[in-house]
């Protein structure tokens, strides 16, 4: 898994235990952590590259030398991000499902061990940086069949519904709330808790909730959306798709939600022209998409998930930076967050002038 070098390779004194408790997992014999590297980014959680040395095989651990990923909590994490058993499951399933994610192998919950739960899973190659993604210079070559992928492996995790009961931990829906009152709600949720006022934020809530007979798609079925599917969140390695990352966000919902989450322009990094992550245009990721799932992308509903998308994130960074504000988590990273949500503001108000004249939200 490449997300970037991060912090030292010497082995932090709280790993100490892992060796032993990894064998035990495993059944592998004589196991040295030799070294654990933090990965960047993850400003949420966090991830550590282990290179591990093993004599004996086990179950899930080859002999000699290998490179595995822990992930864990960070030291404050927003309150709406699953915990690291509800995420090793996402993952669990999504992997038996066929999607492309790193097998997770062994979930931890014993605070014994490292100090807080953490699960154990496959090391992926790969470049997760969403912006060095989006100014490859080959991107032009690769751009338009790794948005292909990113659609068909969209559609594989939207193929999941509320019927699998490993995941019947998710939280159902209020019978009277559909997927789009459900996020407004959450959305002035997260604005009321905040200690300052954001007036750009409001507006956009109130016009969601004014919309909301225009996109709502009140009947629709409930599918497991990512809610966070977008670049940045997964590793491309030689233009092709290896992995997908992060789903501490995961839910039931609307499968437009991860559709203009991914299109929204916060995630093209400059690229707008380029819709889908800023990779490519539209027609490719559709293509991906409907070769699982044909004739099923609701073009009505994006522009306006396209809005939420935008408040979303900008709520989302308001709380990151209130992390470092607070002081429950001195971090450079998250006081900086705090600033971007001026970028999404403006998207917000621009895309709320596209729908409203007829030029349409940029998602098609």
């Amino acid at each position: 898994m490449n997300s970037g070098i991060g912090e030292s390779s010497a082995l932090p004194h709280h790993f100490a235990g892992l060796s032993d408790w990894l064998s035990e997992q495993s059944g592998a014999t004589n196991i040295i952590v030799n070294a654990a590297q933090k990965l960047s980014g993850g400003a949420i959680q966090e991830n550590w590259l282990l290179s591990v040395s093993v004599g004996q095989a086990g179950r899930w651990l080859e002999a000699g030398d290998s490179q595995l990923v822990l992930r864990t909590d960070a030291p404050s994490s927003l309150s709406v991000s699953h915990g690291r058993h509800e995420e090793f499951v996402l993952m669990s399933v999504a992997y038996a499902a066929g999607v492309a994610v790193p097998q997770p192998f062994a979930l931890c919950t014993d605070l014994d061990i490292i100090g807080t739960p953490f699960f154990i899973m496959q090391a992926m190659s790969g470049e997760g940086q969403g912006r060095k993604l989006a100014r490859h210079p080959d991107r032009s070559r690769f751009g338009g069949e790794l948005v292909r992928q990113l659609g068909t492996e969209m559609a594989r995790i939207h193929a999941i519904t509320p019927s699998e009961k490993a995941l019947s931990f998710l939280s159902d829906l209020p019978v009277s709330m559909s997927p789009a009152r459900h996020r407004i709600a959450e959305c002035r949720q997260g604005l009321d808790a905040l200690p300052q006022g954001h007036p750009v934020c409001e507006y956009a809530l109130n016009w969601l909730e004014d919309n909301l007979a225009v996109w709502e798609a009140e009947n629709s079925a409930l599918t497991l959306t990512h809610r966070d599917f977008r670049t940045g969140n997964f590793l491309v390695n030689d233009g092709q798709l290896t992995a997908i990352l992060d789903w501490e966000f995961a839910g039931w919902s609307h499968p437009a939600e991860d559709i203009a989450w991914l299109c929204a322009r916060c995630w093209r990094f400059g690229n707008n022209s380029d819709i889908v992550g800023g990779l490519a245009g539209f027609d490719e990721f559709a293509a991906g998409y409907e070769s699982i799932a044909p004739n099923s992308i609701d073009g009505n509903a994006l522009p306006y998930w396209q809005v939420m998308a935008e408040l979303r994130w900008a709520v989302i960074a308001l709380h990151q930076a209130e992390r470092n504000n607070s002081g429950a988590e001195i971090s450079l990273e998250l006081a900086l967050s705090g600033f971007m949500a001026a970028e999404m503001e403006y998207n917000m108000l621009a895309l709320i002038k596209e729908v409203s004249s007829g030029a349409g939200g940029g998602a098609l």
